[in-house]
């Protein structure tokens, strides 16, 4: 047998030789695509920190609180530096009903009155903070609990309710005043993900109920990250809802602190929370539908997930004042739920609802499973989360979207 390569055969003269067309990148398969379209956001992200609020339907559903936990453990893989901070009312008023315990709001604030803070300290570090640890670790030794009280992570003072103009004692209820986020810092160091419950110790000694949404935002702003997600039960801020269901795309900080004393109360604090961490640093927050599987993964890695966008202002024209040397814009941000003297009161049914000018809308959006057009404002929530179990959703881009 010879050692000669075989000789091709000839080729037919009737048939033009052409070579084979070379693969355009919109020919690639599609996971290779995709791979390729997230190297940018993964050389972009990598080492950053992205803190996560979750709340929704997205904790009480089985297959989005595991979809949730490997969406997590991928941003830790692919990098990033992942912070978790959970709500939970569905389980707290849960557990208050089981106790005959009165679930009662002020102002879309939970009243938490020594026994119910009992509750929520139980069931938000020894409930739900154990379910979202034990999802995440299930793919690996990673995620660590905690809770605000830890090496004084988080600090708070009491606060009231407003109510016609007037503070109302709503119980152990805080705001946080300060975030020392070293232990949530040395985790990360160490590739773990912490995983915090919205409860802060008190400058008094005391221990209070923080909303989650407003925890999230001030870690994110502490640990310098370069986003904040909240995941919620809404596509996003709706423009002009029962009208429409367009979702405001894209706002800057300007435009939603117009926006804001019109916001119904389940809205406020999600927002509120965006405002605040952009203004004090955070790249871009993020309202997003954490009903939608991967919608997490879909905005950090592509910014494809629908929502809405909050950005930091853009820099002053040095014919308006700004420029080098110009002085930051102090925002004046209502508290939470807040409607006397400088705080933002809860649109009422009638109030006008329209975007501010200059916002980006995406139109036909999602209509969230369940939606009202009438609001009931009791957002219960907790850590001051705003959720109420079995409560009607008012899901205007000025209106509650009842989360947790």
């Amino acid at each position: 047998m010879s050692g000669r390569a075989p000789v091709p055969a000839p080729r037919d003269p009737a048939k033009p030789h052409s070579p084979a067309p070379a693969r355009r990148p919109a020919d690639r398969p599609p996971r290779a695509r995709t791979v390729i379209e997230a190297l940018p956001w993964l050389e972009r992200f990598r080492d950053k920190a992205v803190v996560i609020k979750f709340g929704g339907n997205a904790m009480v559903d089985e297959e989005l609180k595991r979809a949730f936990a490997r969406d997590v453990v991928s941003l830790r893989y692919a990098g990033l530096r992942p912070v978790v901070v959970h709500g939970g009312g569905p389980q707290i008023s849960a557990l208050l009903d089981r106790l005959d315990l009165e679930v009662r709001f002020t102002a879309g604030l939970r009243v938490t009155t020594p026994e119910v803070m009992d509750v929520v300290r139980m069931v938000l570090a020894g409930r739900v903070q154990r379910d979202i640890v034990g999802l995440i670790n299930a793919h690996g030794p990673f995620a660590v609990g905690l809770t605000g009280e830890d090496a004084h992570t988080l600090t708070a003072v009491r606060r009231p309710a407003w109510v016609d103009g007037e503070p109302v004692d709503i119980g152990l209820v805080g705001d946080i005043v300060r975030v020392d986020p070293d232990t949530v810092r040395a985790l990360m160091d160490r590739g773990r993900i912490p995983v915090v419950s919205p409860v802060a110790r008190g400058e008094d000694g005391g221990i209070y109920n923080i909303n989650a949404d407003l925890a999230a935002s001030a870690l994110a702003s502490a640990l310098d990250a370069e986003r904040l997600v909240m995941l919620t039960d809404v596509a996003g801020l709706y423009a002009n809802w029962p009208d429409s269901t367009e979702v405001v795309e894209r706002l800057t900080a300007g435009e939603l602190e117009a926006m804001l004393p019109g916001l119904a109360s389940g809205m406020v604090p999600k927002m509120e929370g965006c405002l605040r961490a952009v203004r004090e640093g955070v790249r871009m927050a993020h309202v997003l539908d954490g009903r939608v599987p991967h919608s997490l993964l879909l905005e950090v890695f592509t910014g494809e997930a629908t929502g809405t966008t909050v950005v930091p202002d853009p820099p002053n024209p040095p014919d308006a004042g700004g420029g080098p040397g110009a002085p930051a814009r102090v925002a004046t941000v209502p508290p939470l739920g807040g409607d006397g003297p400088g705080h933002g009161r809860a649109a009422s049914a009638g109030a006008p609802r329209t975007a501010a000018a200059g916002t980006r809308h995406t139109s036909g959006a999602r209509q969230a499973a369940g939606g009202h057009g009438t609001a009931e404002t009791r957002p219960a929530a907790d850590g001051q989360d705003t959720t109420g179990a079995g409560v009607p959703d008012d899901r205007t881009g000025t209106g509650a979207g009842h989360d947790g």
